[in-house]
């Protein structure tokens, strides 16, 4: 499924929470009614054949073109599509980092669950892109600005609990840091993908903000993990020239 019917399926649950809570009590209420009835309860009889489940693929995507949450129609090489999946691509990531981290029983596995929730947010603005959005859109993905500031409180955090940085590092140090680090890689390619949908004023410029103070706390994070495993980090050297 592509990240924007995702993001589409996420937003479209909200709007639906308030007719689902009416279900339920109609529900209630006519459960009630056979209970007490002088006829006994009848069994609910369901036809597990008849019983419709939402098709992963919509074959709407054949010909190269997607849909925004706006409804807008474009090539699936535009920038915005582009930002999705390197975002999506980014998420995946730090599932997978998040699963070394529990292996070995990390204490930063909530903030990486964290972020991934977080993440589906920004996509949720980048896939709303300005030129064709009502207010109406924009309310439902607005983005709250002071998830900046609490990754910054955990880089602080977690910093303080490492020794200083003097030299540039080599990526490594065990799979949980390993992963952070590729982790930190695609989170810049996703913020350099978000960068033209700012420029054309196109998206919030605090998904961008963000990105760039992700990456930071993740190679953060890749230090800690290698710490916490007792692993040393690899220092860079300027190879010497071979003779």
């Amino acid at each position: 499924m592509t990240v924007f019917l995702q993001t589409r399926q996420w937003l479209c649950q909200l709007s639906r929470l308030k007719s689902v809570r009416c279900k339920l009590r109609y529900q209630e209420y006519s459960t009630s009614k056979i209970r007490f009835s002088q006829d006994p309860p009848k069994q609910p009889c369901e036809d597990k054949e008849s019983v419709k489940h939402p098709k992963i693929y919509t074959k709407t995507g054949d010909s190269g073109f997607s849909s925004t949450f706006t409804g807008e129609r474009r090539s699936k090489d535009d920038y915005i599509f582009q930002a999705l999946g390197a975002v999506d691509e980014l998420t995946s990531m730090l599932g997978l980092a998040r699963e070394f981290a529990l292996e070995g029983k990390h204490d930063y596995t909530d903030h990486l669950q964290r972020v991934q929730c977080i993440l589906q947010d920004v996509n949720s603005c980048i896939a709303t892109p300005h030129s064709s959005a009502r207010e109406i859109h924009l309310q439902r993905t607005e983005f709250d600005s002071s998830h900046v500031d609490e990754i910054e409180e955990w880089i602080d955090l977690y910093s303080n609990q490492m020794p200083p940085l003097e030299s540039f590092i080599l990526p490594g140090g065990g799979k949980p840091s390993s992963t952070l680090h590729v982790s930190r890689t695609i989170c810049r390619r996703a913020e350099r993908a978000v960068v033209p949908l700012v420029k054309e004023e196109n998206t919030n410029p605090e998904t961008l903000r963000y990105l760039n103070r992700l990456s930071d706390l993740l190679f953060t994070l890749a230090r800690y993990a290698a710490k916490l495993d007792g692993r040393k980090e690899t220092i860079y050297f300027r190879p010497v020239k071979k003779e």
